[in-house]
């Protein structure tokens, strides 16, 4: 039987999860993309809290284009810098990072995040 294109995302976000974990000092930026819209969330895993987030929902008027995606990741990286947080690791969740994935990783390193 054929492994559905979510089952296949699944396994790859599974092997990346073992490798990648967010700290109090380097926190993990998620990245999720639904049809609609694209999230963004800066996580530290040890207390299992939120840090900052930022999504295309909560920007008015917003809807999932490369260009809007690269605003949220500018958005994150503001509300992060916030916080003082300036260095992330990169938790593509799976997705291959091309089109929407990698404008907001770049949109979220011209907003000051190192990663």
């Amino acid at each position: 039987m054929k492994i559905s294109r979510d089952d296949a995302r699944k396994k790859r976000k599974a092997r990346i999860r073992k490798k990648v974990n967010g700290t109090a000092v380097r926190p993990r930026l998620v990245v999720f993309r639904s049809n609609k819209h694209i999230y963004a969330q800066i996580i530290d895993d040890q207390a299992g809290v939120t840090l900052a987030s930022a999504s295309t929902k909560s920007i008015e008027g917003l809807h999932l284009t490369v260009d809007n995606a690269k605003l949220v990741g500018k958005k994150v990286a503001e509300e992060a810098l916030k916080k003082n947080i300036s260095a992330v690791v990169f938790d593509r969740n799976g997705f291959v990072y091309h089109g929407r994935v990698k404008a907001l990783a770049e949109g979220a390193r011209e907003g000051g995040l190192n990663f």
